[in-house]
């Protein structure tokens, strides 16, 4: 049952992986024996974004710390995906540099609140950019890499796509229309390109997080209130963190998935079916 979940010597980028839900992930990635490439945001005033982290002697992350402690390689690049240019750089650099991607996780993403009515043009585009454009151009690239590669002996695949979604991939939410939009996007992206690449030996799906006790969620949780609301409509009793993610992602990254494309899993405590 093991070799159902193993990634032994696969090599996955994740995105948003510095922190939060995608720190975990690309935890988990490595526990299960694969090797990282994370993107962590770029700092606007270097203009060397796409070089190697360690070439740039710059101080290492919590997560690259934890996955080398498992014996794992680690790589880190940067990036700011706001930008449509260094996003359509990024996975020409990395293969550039001799990686081989089989893991694709967009796991980056922000969240704007207004009230629709005054939803700025500039922060609705910001989270269209981030949220949905980057996401399909990693998607496109790294899609486009994995199709040129032979079948893993590891996976049986050439490659796994997983995209994060939302709660609001299904639900309108409250002032975040830009987040919603581009969460219910992501959900239609998702089931798109597996259509187009699952026959291919790619599979493409989703996870969908329910509240999870993150950095992005902070105003919500501050707000005694509205957690209550929310917290009483939980069936597991509680929000989630990004350790309940590893089990997900894990399963949709190796062979036990096979036969699961153009999915979106959510990871919910329940909320979704109360």
């Amino acid at each position: 049952m093991e070799a159902f979940f193993s990634l032994k010597s696969e090599t996955a980028l994740v995105t948003g992986g510095t922190r939060g839900i995608g720190q975990s992930v690309a935890i988990a990635l490595a526990e299960a024996g694969a090797d990282i490439i994370l993107v962590q945001y770029s700092n606007p005033q270097n203009k060397t974004t796409l070089t190697p982290l360690k070439q740039r002697n710059t101080t290492t992350t919590e997560t690259q710390k934890s996955i080398e402690a498992l014996g794992r390689k680690v790589y880190i690049y940067t990036a700011d995906l706001s930008s449509a240019s260094e996003v359509a750089a990024l996975i020409p650099k990395v293969l550039s540099d001799g990686h081989t991607i089989r893991i694709l996780v967009n796991c980056a993403g922000i969240q704007i609140r207004h009230a629709c009515e005054d939803f700025p043009d500039d922060d609705f585009n910001a989270v269209m950019q981030v949220n949905l454009n980057s996401v399909f151009t990693l998607c496109r690239d790294a899609g486009k890499h994995m199709l040129s590669l032979s079948p893993s002996a590891v996976t049986g695949r050439r490659g796994s796509i997983i995209n994060f979604a939302s709660l609001l991939t299904f639900q309108g939410g409250l002032n975040v229309p830009a987040y919603a939009a581009s969460k219910g996007a992501v959900g239609q992206l998702t089931k798109s390109l597996a259509n187009g690449w699952s026959d291919k030996g790619i599979t493409v799906n989703a996870i969908a997080p329910g509240y999870i006790a993150t950095e992005m969620n902070t105003a919500l949780l501050n707000d005694k209130e509205r957690l209550a609301s929310i917290s009483a409509r939980i069936p597991a009793g509680r929000w989630g963190t990004g350790d309940d993610f590893k089990g997900s992602v894990v399963y949709l990254a190796s062979k036990a998935s096979a036969y699961v494309t153009g999915h979106t899993l959510v990871v919910d405590g329940g909320w979704m079916g109360r």
